[in-house]
C-alpha cells in the first residue's frame, strides 16, 4: 500500500543488479518494486516468461531490486540524468507525472482492456497516454463486525435509540441497513451509535477508527466520501475545485464523528497500523481501510477478536454513488531503454490475462476484470472484491497523476488535520489547500 524506498544512480545499480537464474544473457532489464508480494510475484512471471517457447535470449528478462528508502525520488534523478541502466522501471499512479518526461507512452493492444478494466488502465495514464501495465492495485474496504450489525438489527429497542441518536448529531432519523446498502449518513449514524460516548449502552468502546494523522496516504482513504459527494481537484478547464460542498461535507463528517467520540482521541496519530490494531482489539465496530488489511483483520491468528465476525464492502455512497480511490504499481518504458523491442514485448505479454493471472497466482494483486478474476477466486477471494470494486467505484482525481500529486496530498494532509484538531477554521483550511494547489499545479 505505502510505497516508500531507495535508488541509486545508474553505475551503482548495475553493481547492485540481481538477476533471475539462467538469464546471464537477458537484455530486457527490469527494475522492480523490492521487498514483499510484488517481488515474488514479478520474480515468477518472468522465470515463466523466459521459459516460454519463442524467447529468445534477445528477448530474455533480468530483474534489478534495491532497497526501498528514497526510492522515488532518486529514480527520478537517475532518470532526468537519462539513464539506460534499466529498460523497464516501476512506476506509481501518483508518481506518473513525475516520470513521464523521461518515459516513452506504450499501446498494450486491446487486449489490455478485457483483462483489467479501463478505469485500471487508467491508474497508469497520463495526459491520456498509457504509460505501464499495471500489476498490483490498492483502494479501500469498509471492514464493519457483521455480529454488532446482525444484534443491532434484530432488537427493536436498539433500532429506537439508533434513530434518536441519528436525529440528534445527523439531524434525520435513520434506521440500521444492511453495510451493503450504507450512505455516508448510514455509516456515521452507526459509527455514533456503537460509541460508549454517545451511547453508553454500546458492546465495544469505538464505532469507527479514522486515520487522521497528517500523511498523505491518510488522505487517499479520506477523499471517496467527498467524491462520492461529487467531488474533484480540478474541474475541466483545469480550476481548483478543493473549496467545493463536497469536501466541506467530507471535512465536516469526520471532524463530527472524532469531536463526538466515535473514534479514539489519538485517531490525529493514526495511520495504517493504528487503524488495524485498534480494529483487531474487538472494540470498535467499523474502519475504512486499505485492501492490504484484509488479510490480517480476517487472519484468527492475527485478529482472533475480529477475525470470523469481520465482513467486507466497498465504501458508503454519496449522492453520486459509491467512489474508492484508486491507485497502483505498474511498469513502464524508460525513454533511453536500450532495448524497446524487447521491453515492448515483454509488457504487452505482462498485459495480457495469462500473465496477470499468473503474476495473480505468484502473490501479487492485480485488480482484475470480473470475468478474469472468476478463475482464480477459490485461491484469491481477496482479489474479486479487489476487482469488482475497482471496475464499478475505482477513480483518479484530476491532477493526482501530475508531477505533483505527492505534494498536494502533503498539502491536503497538513491543512486538513489542521481543522480536524481544531487549530484553523474550515474555510481557512480549503483557502489554504487550494492557494498552495493553484500553485502545484500549474503547467
Amino acid at each position: 500500500m505505502k510505497l516508500r524506498g531507495t535508488f541509486v544512480p545508474a553505475f551503482a545499480l548495475l553493481l547492485a543488479s540481481v538477476a533471475m537464474p539462467g538469464t546471464s544473457n537477458a537484455t530486457v532489464t527490469v527494475l522492480g518494486w523490492p521487498g514483499g508480494s510484488e517481488e515474488t510475484a514479478l520474480r515468477a512471471t518472468v522465470e515463466a516468461y523466459n521459459a516460454r517457447p519463442g524467447i529468445t535470449d534477445a528477448d530474455k528478462v533480468e530483474l534489478l531490486f534495491f532497497n526501498r528508502e528514497g526510492f522515488y525520488d532518486k529514480l527520478q534523478a537517475d532518470m532526468a540524468a537519462g539513464s539506460n541502466a534499466f529498460d523497464i522501471n516501476l512506476v506509481a499512479t501518483y508518481s506518473i507525472g513525475r516520470y513521464a518526461p523521461y518515459m516513452e507512452p506504450i499501446d498494450l493492444g486491446s487486449g489490455a482492456a478485457k483483462t483489467f478494466g479501463e478505469s485500471v488502465l487508467k491508474t497508469m495514464q497520463f495526459d491520456g497516454k498509457q504509460y505501464g501495465v499495471p500489476t498490483d492495485l490498492s483502494l479501500h474496504f469498509m471492514y464493519y463486525r457483521k455480529d454488532l450489525i446482525d444484534a443491532l438489527m434484530k432488537d427493536d429497542a436498539a433500532k429506537a435509540k439508533y434513530a434518536e441518536i441519528s436525529k440528534t448529531y445527523l439531524g434525520k432519523e435513520l434506521q440500521p441497513k444492511d453495510p451493503d446498502s450504507w450512505t455516508w449518513d448510514d455509516w456515521a449514524a452507526t459509527a455514533l451509535y456503537f460509541s460508549k460516548q454517545v451511547n453508553s449502552a454500546s458492546p465495544v468502546r469505538y464505532g469507527t477508527v479514522l486515520q487522521m494523522k497528517n500523511l498523505l496516504f491518510n488522505m487517499m482513504v479520506f477523499q471517496s466520501l467527498p467524491r462520492s459527494y461529487g467531488a474533484d481537484w480540478t474541474d475541466k478547464d483545469g480550476n481548483v475545485t478543493i473549496d467545493s460542498d463536497a469536501y466541506k461535507t467530507g471535512l465536516e463528517l469526520y471532524k463530527k464523528l472524532y469531536d463526538a467520540g466515535a473514534s479514539p482521541k489519538d485517531s490525529l496519530s493514526y495511520e495504517y497500523p493504528e487503524t488495524n490494531a485498534a480494529y483487531s482489539s474487538g472494540q470498535a465496530a467499523t474502519a475504512l481501510q486499505w485492501n492490504a488489511a484484509a488479510a490480517d483483520l480476517t487472519s484468527a491468528d492475527k485478529s482472533p477478536a475480529v477475525a470470523e465476525v469481520t465482513g467486507i464492502v466497498a465504501p458508503p455512497a454519496g449522492p453520486k454513488g459509491r467512489a474508492d480511490h484508486i491507485h497502483g504499481l505498474g511498469l513502464g518504458l524508460n525513454k533511453n531503454a536500450k532495448n524497446k523491442d524487447g521491453a515492448v514485448k515483454f509488457l504487452k505479454w505482462l498485459a495480457t490475462e495469462d500473465a496477470a493471472l499468473l503474476y495473480a497466482r505468484s502473490g501479487g494483486s492485480p485488480a482484475l476484470a470480473p470475468d478474469v478474476v472468476a478463475k482464480v477466486a477459490k485461491e484469491r477471494p481477496d482479489l474479486v472484491k479487489l476487482g469488482e470494486f475497482a471496475s464499478k467505484y475505482g477513480y483518479v482525481m484530476n491532477g493526482a497523476t501530475s508531477a505533483n500529486a505527492l505534494s498536494i496530498y502533503e498539502l491536503q494532509a497538513k491543512e486538513f488535520t489542521g481543522y480536524w484538531s481544531g487549530q484553523q477554521s474550515l474555510d481557512d483550511a480549503l483557502a489554504h489547500t487550494k492557494a498552495g494547489m493553484q500553485g502545484l499545479l500549474k503547467k
